[in-house]
């Protein structure tokens, strides 16, 4: 921890790890230690994304309700988990598709991610992450179309 080097000031800067992302590691942490004691069932993980979405701010909680729908309408074989404290969907316990809230990391906008076991291969470069501050009908068919595609 260091001064800001501001005269006058108690604030300090940290170097390394926001305390947003030291928080997100700790609740990564817990959850990795949940795991081993037992086999988490799909009601478990549905019983976590839907907790962590239930303290989330408008309108990001409005925005993970419908993609947390949209996912269990269109892909049910994926599984709903909490990752780094934030909804995640699986198939064979490799994670799928994220939905980051923007308060989680104070960002100007919530994500839609999708994880390397994805298959959204398109060429040498293709986009991972999405931007998203509403859903409208026309991002809600793109979001289909991202998922089905990311399955295979």
């Amino acid at each position: 921890m260091t001064d800001t080097g501001k005269p006058g000031t108690k604030e300090k800067s940290y170097d390394g790890f926001t305390e947003e992302e030291r928080a997100a590691m700790k609740e990564r942490a817990q959850e990795l230690k949940k795991a081993p004691r037992k086999k988490a069932s799909k009601a478990d993980g549905e019983a976590d994304v839907m907790a962590k979405i239930a303290e989330m701010p408008e309108p990001d909680k409005l925005i993970a309700e419908r993609l947390h729908a949209i996912v269990k309408e269109h892909a049910p074989e994926l599984s709903p988990k909490t990752w780094y404290g934030m909804p995640a969907y699986a198939r064979d316990g490799k994670n799928i598709v994220f939905f980051q809230s923007s308060h989680k990391f104070k960002a100007r906008y919530a994500t839609l991610g999708f994880e390397e076991n994805a298959k959204l291969d398109d060429g040498a470069m293709w986009p991972t992450s999405f931007a998203v501050k509403e859903i409208t009908p026309e991002v809600e068919e793109r979001i289909v179309g991202l998922i089905k595609k990311a399955l295979g």
